[in-house]
């Protein structure tokens, strides 16, 4: 593969790192009262275009045939929501006895806590012919969910000593998250056959903007001369979600591959790709609303950030395919 050719194929992971170079660079462009604006655009206008984009690329018309698979969702579900987190939450407690930068832990947390992906699961599971119809109502469903989980989840293991009231969050959720998605849905059934003709790059769309969301985030960090993150911690929290994710996605494969589970392989791939994955379209956006104000809120969402780079060099790992698919 030439170097154009995988420059657009990984443009993403190295936008990311472009737009961390950018904020480092000139922070002053992207922090609140900036040229920016981000209070404005990133805040309402790029956060509600995320969800809006996210309602008209659901296809939830095509989920009907897959709703009678109760007990694959409910593994999914309780896999993605309740103990990932409830996991995780036991693993930082270990950490804590360590050196590591106590809002690394907290961003580890974080990342338990969220929905599972919007598109990437079902991209995933479809590619490597999975049970695409489950991979859709789940990462529909997981990401609905999410929009009350989530909040509660970081609450309940993070503390409620956000800037931001309890009943802020969910205002703000629902104006720029729950109202966006339904106009979405609203329009797509408009517009279902011209989406259907012309396939716009949602999640070309989705990405770009949340590179804009990652750069604003990155500036209000680099803003501030007492934000600094430890090399060493860094590092090690590379290794920590690497493992994790490793060892949830093998965890997944063996229980769903027992006989007794009833699953097919097909459904093994949808398992493993939306009870593993995390979201970082649904998980930034909502961490600008839970953290606004916070001076650490870039450390928090360098984990997420490290957790999608580490799920996509695992998922693309040559052999991939084959270790999920041949059994």
């Amino acid at each position: 593969m030439g170097l154009l050719a995988r420059i657009r194929k990984e443009w993403f992971i190295i936008g990311i790192v472009v737009a961390i170079g950018c904020a480092r660079l000139e922070p002053s462009v992207g922090v609140k009262g900036g040229p920016l604006r981000p209070e404005i655009t990133v805040s309402y206008i790029a956060v509600s275009a995320i969800f809006l984009n996210s309602g008209l690329s659901l296809k939830t018309e095509e989920l009907a045939s897959a709703l009678l698979h109760v007990r694959l969702h409910l593994f999914v579900q309780s896999f993605t929501l309740v103990f990932f987190p409830a996991c995780i939450w036991l693993l930082v407690h270990i950490l804590e006895l360590t050196s590591m930068n106590q809002w690394l832990l907290r961003g580890l947390q974080t990342v338990g806590c969220m929905p599972p992906p919007v598109s990437s699961a079902v991209i995933l599971t479809k590619a490597v012919g999975g049970n695409e119809a489950a991979a859709i109502f789940n990462s529909a469903f997981g990401s609905f969910l999410g929009i009350v989980v989530t909040p509660l989840l970081l609450l309940l293991f993070l503390g409620s000593s956000s800037a931001v009231p309890f009943s802020s969050i969910f205002s703000q959720l629902f104006m720029t998250v729950v109202v966006p998605l339904l106009i979405g849905q609203v329009l797509r059934r408009w517009l279902k056959e011209w989406l259907e003709r012309a396939r716009p790059p949602f999640g070309a769309v989705s990405s770009a903007v949340l590179l804009l969301i990652i750069y604003s985030t990155f500036c209000e960090s680099f803003s501030r001369p007492d934000t600094h993150i430890d090399h060493l911690s860094l590092l090690l929290l590379c290794f920590i979600v690497f493992s994790v994710q490793l060892s949830f996605m093998l965890l997944t494969f063996v229980i769903s591959t027992r006989p007794a589970s009833g699953f097919s392989p097909a459904d093994t791939v949808a398992i493993i790709f939306c009870a593993t994955h995390k979201s970082l379209t649904l998980g930034i956006p909502m961490l600008k609303i839970v953290f606004a104000g916070d001076e650490n809120l870039s450390l928090v969402c360098v984990c997420v950030c490290v957790c999608v780079c580490v799920c996509v060099c695992i998922v693309r790992y040559p052999h991939a395919k084959d270790s999920v698919c041949g059994r």
